[in-house]
């Protein structure tokens, strides 16, 4: 587990990426064309490593034939079992995105059919689904849309004397990149290490990280996630281009509409609280001031993030589009600065210095 989220390196999504490698391994069949795949991907693996070598000026390496025999007979083997020369050939391969097509590619739920479906009471909590044969089918498409909220939720005004910062659309945008962020990583299973998503989560966010610089307008905001994106820990998943397409799931989110974006926080909520809970059982010799550092940097993006659920059930329906619009535009400008080269944050800010983007939304 990395305690520490501002140093976390490359190794905590390369742990996970490895034991889905590992699971898809074990669970491949040993036919002709799976064999095939997998020998062809050791093939190239083993010739870079040649190539390497000979630049470096280390010696040849190539998987043990005991190791490959393994893989390919579909035996179980987990990371334990490799040597640590063919650990780190398996962790370049799983950084530079070569095993990836091993992973069955995950649909995020905000792009299904039933998405649209999403509906929440008037205090934001959960609608009860009738189980009746004609309403099944309808029950059926909604399994994979994160849980509502359990219990009502309050307006703003009952958790806080001072007035929304006229900032919060901003804020929001950022919270929902990092979330998508944070699921395509995890291939949409952060139930499978919490602690680590979580890391992973306030490591890209600046408003739930705590970064010294918040964001003040939603190119603000984009351009501080892109940046992230493309920060050595993160590039491996695609750089830019991953991080555009990160911007088309926050527009689609927001289109979705309020009911949506609640359920996605209470998701986000859950996430936090799981990561938690999991530091607490740790019985790993950990730092007991680190431990407890981490654990009020959660428990504080968990209140920012009900705080920000609770202003999003507030706000009525027509300004999720609004501002998904707004997101398009800045995403296109976004584009254009990485295309030519310009520092698009410091021109930004320039633009927009002394007025706020956003407007309180009520």
């Amino acid at each position: 587990m990395c305690l520490t989220f501002q140093s976390h390196s490359l190794r905590c999504t390369e742990s996970f990426m490895r034991e889905n490698v590992m699971g898809e391994l074990q669970l491949s069949q040993s036919d002709d064309q799976s064999k095939k795949k997998m020998v062809d991907i050791l093939k190239r693996l083993h010739t870079e490593d040649e190539m390497e070598s000979m630049d470096d000026d280390e010696p040849d390496f190539s998987l043990s034939e005991a190791t490959i025999e393994k893989v390919l007979s579909g035996s179980d083997i987990s990371i334990d079992d490799l040597s640590v020369e063919e650990q780190k050939r398996y962790r370049k391969a799983i950084a530079s995105g070569e095993l990836s097509k091993l992973i069955e590619p995950w649909e995020p739920w905000w792009t299904k059919p039933s998405a649209k479906y999403i509906s929440l009471g008037r205090d934001g909590t959960q609608l009860v689904q009738p189980l009746s044969s004609e309403k099944q089918k309808e029950v059926d498409v909604l399994q994979d849309i994160p849980a509502g909220p359990e219990s009502p939720l309050p307006s703003v005004s009952k958790l806080s004397a001072s007035a929304p910062s006229p900032l919060l659309a901003v804020h929001l945008v950022d919270i929902v990149y990092s979330y998508c962020f944070t699921l395509r990583i995890y291939n949409g299973d952060w139930k499978s290490d919490p602690s680590g998503s979580a890391m992973v989560l306030l490591s890209l966010s600046h408003v739930l990280g705590q970064a010294a610089a918040q964001p003040e307008t939603i190119l603000e905001a984009l351009s501080y996630c892109l940046e992230q994106t493309c920060s050595p820990p993160f590039r491996h998943m695609g750089g830019p281009q991953f991080g555009f397409r990160l911007m088309e799931d926050v527009i689609e989110l927001l289109n979705l509409g309020g009911s949506a974006l609640v359920c996605l926080l209470c998701d986000m909520q859950n996430l936090l609280q799981s990561a938690v809970e999991e530091l607490k059982s740790d019985s790993k010799q950990q730092c007991k001031s680190e431990k407890l550092d981490m654990k009020k940097k959660l428990r504080l993006a968990e209140r920012k993030v009900y705080y920000m659920m609770c202003w999003v059930h507030d706000q009525i329906g027509e300004v999720w589009s609004s501002i998904a619009a707004i997101v398009n535009v800045e995403k296109s400008q976004t584009m254009g600065y990485v295309g030519n080269g310009t520092s698009f944050r410091k021109e930004e800010k320039t633009e927009s210095a002394g007025k706020p983007f956003i407007k309180e939304i009520r």
